[in-house]
């Protein structure tokens, strides 16, 4: 069977106690392998996992949501890849940063906010807006949420609404997902994260400190989803379902081209860019244990769901065990294992 050791590493994830449960599902030239297994909630008590279960998505917000409404004023010539941030965000002391910088993780935003996590709302928004840009703008990446979050702020200043609502409006409902959303109304059918100490268990409110405290005007943090929902995205940046009102063919091709201002080959609009022998594929990862591939010219794309933070996020054996899927899958998508 294809897959069959894509499909083994994450059972063994499970074996192994480095998640409690896996959802994925497997997109082949069009056709879907997808299943779930373990564990849904450790503590209190343990629940097993069932079909159609909701993960709070964390960063895949930046890919699923974010990155979409930004392009989409691209398309509609409402902003533009060399705009200074300082055009919409006045405070911001760097002007040489740009939409692109943001989008690529180029900034280099540098700084350090103390109690970050313990702020209020205003707080927080104004010491984010008194960050810099450091030297290496546009020549590193460097990986910041602060780039989406401005992002946020950006589309909010230029449309007039918090970017959660924003990306629910003019994202989410033309791409018909319609069970992701920022507000999840079953709770009980959320994937727990996090069990906090003094607050108890997060179960279908964001995991992220910075996306609890700037509430609806976050935009690096705060989707839930589920497979289906995940599988159809896929499906689109895949090409086999279209939208060409939303994003053109000759847009989507952005997706896999190296879009950093110094061709550092490694980062598209928003997703991570990478080389499998002589052709591209993009993939982006959540902090909660969630992720997207896409590998257009093989036409395989893999959503991997997990809650890697429950109860508690301290096993770092994850992020190891997390590249080696992604090579396997990769590998297992290109016939590279005989």
């Amino acid at each position: 069977m294809k897959y069959a050791k894509t499909i083994a590493t994450m059972y063994q994830l499970v074996a192994d106690g480095i998640v409690p449960g896996v959802t994925y599902g497997i997109i082949n030239h069009g056709a879907v392998l997808s299943d779930n297994f373990g564990q849904q909630e450790l503590v209190p008590e343990r629940l097993p996992l069932h079909t159609g279960e909701t993960y709070d998505l964390a960063s895949l917000t930046k890919v699923v949501g974010t990155t979409n409404l930004i392009l989409r004023l691209l398309v509609l010539g409402k902003l533009s890849l060399n705009d200074s941030i300082s055009q919409y965000l006045p405070e911001w002391q760097s002007p040489q940063v740009t939409i692109r910088h943001l989008l690529t993780h180029t900034s280099d935003i540098v700084g350090y906010i103390p109690h970050r996590n313990e702020l209020a709302k205003p707080d927080l928004i104004s010491a984010l807006l008194n960050l810099k840009s450091g030297p290496d703008i546009g020549k590193v990446i460097h990986y910041q949420d602060y780039n989406f979050i401005f992002l946020g702020w950006i589309a909010s200043k230029i449309l007039g609404e918090p970017v959660q609502q924003l990306i629910a409006k003019d994202v989410l409902q033309p791409l018909d997902m319609l069970n992701t959303t920022f507000h999840p109304c079953n709770i009980s059918n959320v994937v727990p994260t996090e069990n906090l100490v003094g607050k108890g268990l997060l179960r279908g409110s964001v995991h992220d400190p910075k996306a609890q405290i700037l509430g609806a005007d976050c935009g690096s943090a705060g989707l839930f989803s589920n497979l289906s929902d995940l599988l159809h995205f896929s499906k689109w940046l895949l090409g086999e379902v279209r939208y060409p009102e939303f994003l053109s063919d000759e847009w989507l091709d952005q997706f896999f081209i190296d879009q950093t201002p110094g061709q550092l080959k490694s980062r598209s609009f928003g997703w991570i860019l990478r080389q499998y022998k002589d052709h591209p594929y993009i993939l982006h990862t959540g902090y909660t244990g969630t992720m997207i591939i896409i590998d257009r010219q093989a036409q395989q794309a893999l959503v991997f769901l997990s809650n890697r933070v429950h109860p508690h996020p301290t096993n770092q054996l994850f992020l190891p065990r997390r590249s080696q899927l992604i090579q396997t899958f990769i590998r297992e998508a290109n016939n590279d294992y005989h």
